[in-house]
C-alpha cells in the first residue's frame, strides 16, 4: 500500500469562472459518492464543467436570502451532493428544470416535518391498560441521520440494563396476579425498553413501506399537493325558473338553476312586492319573498343598480316594521354595494347608521364612521341631521334633540322611536333637578316632543309614577319636589334590559 502524504490534493484552476461552491466545489469534484463504482461526479482528470442551471442551482442554495434557520450548511451540502449526484446517475442533469426544483434547504425542511408525522403516528402506546416510560428520549423534529442509526440504537441496550436475570430491575418489581412476572419464564436478556423500541421499528417500517417507491429513490420530494391540478372555480349559474313568487329556503347544497330566476323575472318579482306591500301591509309573507330575492341575486352573482335598489326597499320595510336584524342585512350588503359605485341611496342609509349607533350607544362604530365622512357627506341634509342628534345627546340638549326629533328627515324618526323613550327618561331627571317645586305638564309635553298632555301623563303613569301627578283648576302638574331620584331609577331600569345589538 503507498505511502499517503500529509497533504489533501487539490485541483489548480485552469480557468477565470466563478466556481459553484467555495465549500461544495471540492465535495462535488473529487470525492465520488458512496457505493458508486463506475458513475462519479468528478471526471477522469479530476474537472467537469457543470452546466449554467446547476451552477445557478448551487448560488441560490447558499444565497443569503435563502437561508433556513435551523439548517446548517454541511446538511445543506450533503443534501446538494445527493442532488446532483442522483441526477449525473440518473443522466437527469440535463433534463432536470433546476430553476423549479425545490432547494436542498426546503428538501431537509420537508424530510423533517414528515419524519415528525411518522414518530409521531408510531410513538408506543400504553401497555397493560398503563403507558411504559423508557429512558429514551427524542426530540420533537429528527433529522435523515438519526431515522438511519434507529436501528443501531434499538440493537443496542444500555450498561445498566444488561443482568444475567437473577439480579435485574424487573424482578424485583412485583405485578398484579393476572400479570405474569418475567422471572416465572426463561430470561432472554432484553429488556422492557428494547422490546417496546422494537415494536416501534417494526410500526416505523410498515409506515415508511406505504411510500411509493419511485418517490422514495429521489433525493427530494414534493409536497403532497405539488402534482395536484387547482379546480377551476364554477362561474355563477343562470336561472330558468319563471315564477314571481317563491318561498325563502336555506340553501344546503349548490343552488339548482330550475328554482332561480334570473334577473328579467327578478325584476318583474320587485314590482309585484312593492305593489302587494302597499295593497296587504303583510310583513311575514313580504319579508320571506324579499329574501329569497336576494338570495336568487346571490347565487347568480347579480351586482347591479337593480340589486342596490332591492336592498334598499328590503331595508326601509324593515325599519318601518322595526325589524333590526333584516336591516342590518341589507345594510350590510348596501355597504359593499355603495362601494362598487352602482348608484342608489348611499346618504340617506349612512344616516340611518349614525341613527342606529346612538340607539345601541356604540361609540366605537360611531368614531369609526365619524372619521371616515367626506365633506360632501357631511353636507348632506339627512346626514347632518344625524350629526346633529348626536351632538344635541352628547352636550345633554334635550331640548334641541327633541326639536330634531319632530323634524326626522326620510325614515330615520322609525329608528329614533326605538330611543326616544330612553332620552325621555334622561331629560325629566334633568327637568325634576331644575325645576322645584312643580312643573306644568304641558311644558313637559312641548319640552320632549309630546303630541298630546295625554301621551305625557300616560308615559309618566307608565313609569310607576300617576302620584307625581297633580290636577289643579289651572291646569295638570308634575310634582318634581317629589320625584328626586325616581326617574334615575328608571332610567337605570330601562338601560339594565336585554338589548340586543346584531353586527352591522
Amino acid at each position: 500500500m503507498p505511502p499517503t502524504g500529509a497533504f489533501t490534493a487539490v485541483t489548480a484552476r485552469r480557468s477565470f469562472d466563478k466556481p459553484i461552491a467555495v465549500e461544495t466545489t471540492h465535495s462535488l469534484s473529487t470525492s465520488p459518492t458512496p457505493g458508486a463504482t463506475g458513475s462519479t461526479i468528478a471526471s477522469d482528470n479530476g474537472k467537469r464543467d457543470w452546466p449554467p442551471p446547476v451552477r445557478s442551482y448551487v448560488q441560490r442554495s447558499f444565497a443569503d436570502g435563502n437561508i433556513l434557520p435551523g439548517i446548517d450548511r454541511s446538511e445543506m451540502e450533503i443534501k446538494l451532493k445527493q442532488v446532483i449526484s442522483h441526477s449525473v446517475e440518473a443522466g437527469t442533469l440535463a433534463t432536470i428544470d433546476w430553476d423549479n426544483l425545490p432547494l436542498p434547504q426546503i428538501m431537509i425542511r420537508d424530510e423533517r416535518a414528515r419524519s415528525h408525522n411518522l414518530q409521531f403516528f408510531s410513538s408506543p402506546s400504553a401497555h397493560n391498560g398503563r403507558s411504559t416510560l423508557t429512558n429514551e428520549t427524542t426530540p420533537n423534529k429528527r433529522k435523515s441521520s438519526d431515522l438511519e442509526s434507529l436501528d443501531d440504537h434499538a440493537s443496542r441496550a444500555l450498561p445498566w440494563r444488561q443482568s444475567d436475570g437473577r439480579d435485574s430491575f424487573e424482578s424485583r418489581v412485583s405485578y398484579p396476579d393476572k400479570r405474569p412476572r418475567n422471572g416465572a419464564g426463561p430470561i432472554n436478556g432484553s429488556s422492557k425498553s428494547i422490546q417496546v423500541t422494537e415494536g416501534r421499528k417494526k410500526r416505523f417500517q410498515t409506515a415508511t413501506s406505504a411510500i411509493s417507491p419511485v418517490t422514495s429513490l429521489r433525493p427530494w420530494r414534493p409536497s403532497p399537493n405539488h402534482d395536484a391540478e387547482p379546480t377551476e372555480p364554477k362561474g355563477p349559474i343562470v336561472g330558468r325558473c319563471q315564477e314571481l313568487e317563491k318561498k325563502y329556503f336555506r340553501l344546503t347544497s349548490a343552488p339548482n338553476p330550475d328554482t332561480v330566476r334570473p334577473l328579467h323575472v327578478l325584476e318583474k318579482t320587485l314590482d309585484h312586492l312593492k305593489r302587494k306591500w302597499r295593497r296587504e301591509k303583510k310583513y311575514p309573507y313580504i319579508c320571506d319573498q324579499f329574501k329569497s330575492l336576494r338570495q336568487d341575486l346571490t347565487v347568480q352573482r347579480i351586482k347591479t343598480a337593480f340589486t342596490v335598489d332591492a336592498y334598499e326597499i328590503h331595508a326601509r320595510i324593515a325599519l318601518e316594521e322595526g325589524d333590526l336584524s333584516e336591516y342590518n342585512q341589507c345594510q350590510t350588503q348596501l355597504r359593499a354595494l355603495y362601494a362598487q359605485n352602482l348608484g342608489g341611496h348611499p346618504t340617506e342609509f349612512l344616516a340611518y347608521r349614525i341613527l342606529y349607533f346612538l340607539h345601541t350607544s356604540n361609540r366605537t362604530d360611531m368614531n369609526d364612521v365619524l372619521a371616515d365622512l367626506t365633506p360632501t357627506e357631511k353636507h348632506d341634509p339627512a346626514v347632518k341631521h344625524a350629526l346633529d342628534s348626536r351632538s344635541a345627546l352628547a352636550l345633554g340638549n334635550y331640548h334641541r334633540f327633541f326639536e330634531l326629533y319632530l323634524n326626522t328627515p326620510n325614515m330615520g324618526a322609525y329608528l329614533t322611536d326605538m330611543f326616544v323613550a330612553r332620552e325621555r327618561l334622561s331629560a325629566l331627571s334633568a327637568v325634576c333637578k331644575a325645576y322645584k317645586p312643580d312643573v306644568k305638564l304641558r311644558f313637559v309635553t312641548e319640552e320632549l316632543g309630546f303630541d298630546a298632555d295625554e301621551e305625557s301623563a300616560r308615559f309618566v303613569c307608565d313609569q310607576g309614577g300617576p302620584h307625581l301627578l297633580d290636577a289643579r283648576d289651572s291646569g295638570v302638574y308634575l310634582l318634581t319636589g317629589k320625584a328626586p331620584g325616581f326617574f334615575e331609577l328608571a332610567l337605570q331600569a330601562a338601560s339594565s334590559r336585554p338589548n340586543t345589538k346584531p353586527a352591522v
